[in-house]
């Protein structure tokens, strides 16, 4: 196999930042490290480059082996290589964030790693430069929710209006105006009424819709603009 002669060997790892909602806060899913080096402290999940996978296929990997789910939206959003950054080796991090349905992971999984969803307002300190990782992540769930219909990832298959609301009123950490929210998702077309009523909502049995999915895939690069613009109500 051939080499470069005068480049120098470093490790390539992989970290992931893990959203949920629970249907009224936005979750982190991190770990409780069991092993060396920060040992009780706690982490996000991830780990190393493997030889013969591409960076998509070792965060798919990652995210599944924690959750048993496949097929979720994740996203590469910054690489961290500070040359201290990591106690032990020298390492480059290629981090990227995912969204999943709370509900539909693997519980089992979960408790194997030590795994724990915490709130983003009771977020320990973690290890390394995980919280930086976290800060740009949420700034760029911000950016990305605000003009991509991003927030759908987050809820389960049927939902009501109030519930969305609540997620994008989470995300932001901000009241939304109610008819404003309503008028301008309905507007986008990307909701199909079920029909249904959901009975445990406290918003006098609300209607309970679904995405349209093929519209959402289709549609998902314009810009929506879901929340509301400076000067404009």
């Amino acid at each position: 196999m051939k080499r470069y002669p005068d480049a120098i060997r470093m490790l390539v790892a992989i970290d992931c930042i893990i959203f949920g909602f629970d249907g009224e806060k936005i979750k982190l899913l991190l770990i409780k490290r069991n092993f060396k080096p920060e040992k009780g402290k706690w982490s996000l999940m991830g780990g190393f480059l493997k030889q013969d996978e591409d960076l998509e296929d070792g965060a798919s990997r990652i995210l599944y082996n924690l959750t048993g789910l496949k097929d979720i939206y994740v996203e590469q959003i910054m690489t961290a290589g500070k040359i201290d950054r990591d106690p032990v080796e020298r390492t480059i991090s290629v981090v990227f964030f995912a969204l999943i349905n709370i509900h539909e992971q693997d519980q089992e999984a979960v408790k194997a790693h030590n795994a724990h969803w915490l709130s983003l307002d009771k977020k320990p300190d973690l290890i390394f430069d995980h919280d930086e990782m976290v800060v740009k992540a949420l700034e760029y769930l911000r950016y990305k929710a605000a003009l991509h219909p991003l927030g759908f990832e987050l809820l389960p298959e049927r939902f009501t209006i109030p519930q969305l609301q609540k997620l994008y009123e989470a995300i932001y950490d901000m009241k939304l105006d109610r008819r404003n929210f309503s008028r301008k998702i309905l507007l986008t077309g990307l909701l199909i009424d079920t029909g249904e009523k959901d009975n445990q909502s406290t918003t006098k049995k609300a209607g309970l819709f679904r995405l349209d999915k093929e519209r959402y895939k289709n549609k998902f690069y314009s810009f929506w603009h879901f929340m509301p613009q400076p000067g404009i109500k």
